[in-house]
């Protein structure tokens, strides 16, 4: 039996294909790994978990294969994350969180009293704060995220693990460039509950790249940033986006690191990941707090 016709075999009749392919990559080589996907598909022939398969992306398919076959999910994680450690980021505002007002904004139950980011109530209740800006951890859980564009067909699992880190501040707030690099794409991802005004950059760390992003921001984006265009650290590169142009949520920016796009490639990204696969997140998406530098308490209060 050939690694295809095995690894197929084992996904027949499972609900979570992610785990179970995860668990099939077991004994793989790297070269394996790479081209596995279409012989896999191929050997389902007409089984349901084909078509299931191939409706989603297919990088993170290959990482779930790496993962299960103990290689790292992504080949430059590793990389981008030593290479961060070691440069000086440019704030993403001024003045500098860390220099200024801030509270974790804890949204699993700590904070009863605390609208959600979604609920047109929240403004009134920041401004309350007496903050400059508020902080929505990395990693968190968060059960806002249940609508059906946070499911697909390969597991009954929603997305609800933040793989970015939000900074709550008013709409209008300048947005400034941490690193150099060069815009990736400029985007608007309009579906409630999305990013709305949408900016990818590109960088180059040491002998590897690796993209940042920013979500939920103004309409000025398409006047200061254009696909292929460079960027220099502390550059204005957006502003804050308000409601409804920014996905529908309080004022805030998104901000994320990707160390591989996967096949998402038209200016869009996921923003929430699995529970189930967090340490494959966590390669694909690291901390975006190693650029932003901020304390741990700052997250956690």
């Amino acid at each position: 039996m050939t690694h295809a016709s095995r690894i197929a075999h084992a996904l027949i009749g499972q609900e979570d294909l992610y785990g179970a392919l995860r668990r099939a990559g077991a004994g793989l080589g790297r070269a394996e790994t790479e081209a596995a996907l279409p012989a896999i598909r191929a050997a389902l022939g007409n089984a349901p978990e084909a078509a299931r398969l191939a409706s989603v992306d297919q990088e993170l398919l290959t990482c779930l294969l790496r993962a299960g076959a103990g290689l790292a999910a992504t080949r430059n994680a590793t990389r981008v994350v030593d290479w961060l450690t070691t440069t000086t980021p440019a704030p993403l505002f001024l003045p500098a969180i860390a220099a200024s007002r801030h509270i974790p904004l804890l949204s699993g139950g700590q904070m009863p009293d605390m609208p959600a980011y979604s609920d047109p109530a929240f403004d009134a209740w920041f401004a309350a704060q007496n903050a400059d800006y508020g902080l929505g951890p990395y990693c968190e859980k968060r059960s806002v995220y249940t609508a059906a564009q946070f499911a697909d067909a390969a597991s009954p699992e929603r997305r609800m693990i933040h793989l970015g880190v939000d900074v709550f501040t008013p709409a209008g707030t300048p947005v400034h460039a941490p690193l150099p690099g060069r815009v990736h794409s400029v985007v608007y991802n309009p579906a409630p509950l999305d990013y709305g005004h949408t900016l990818i950059l590109e960088h180059e760390g040491g002998d590897t790249r690796f993209w940042t992003l920013y979500g939920h921001l103004g309409a000025s984006l398409p006047g200061l940033c254009r696909p292929g265009q460079p960027v220099a650290p502390g550059q204005i590169i957006a502003h804050i986006g308000n409601w409804p142009e920014n996905g529908g949520w309080a004022p805030h920016l998104h901000f994320q690191i990707m160390t591989d796009l996967l096949e998402q490639r038209d200016g869009n990204f996921f923003g929430v990941g699995h529970e189930s696969l967090l340490d494959i997140w966590q390669q694909i998406c690291p901390d975006p707090n190693l650029i932003l530098r901020l304390p741990e308490s700052a997250f956690t209060g």
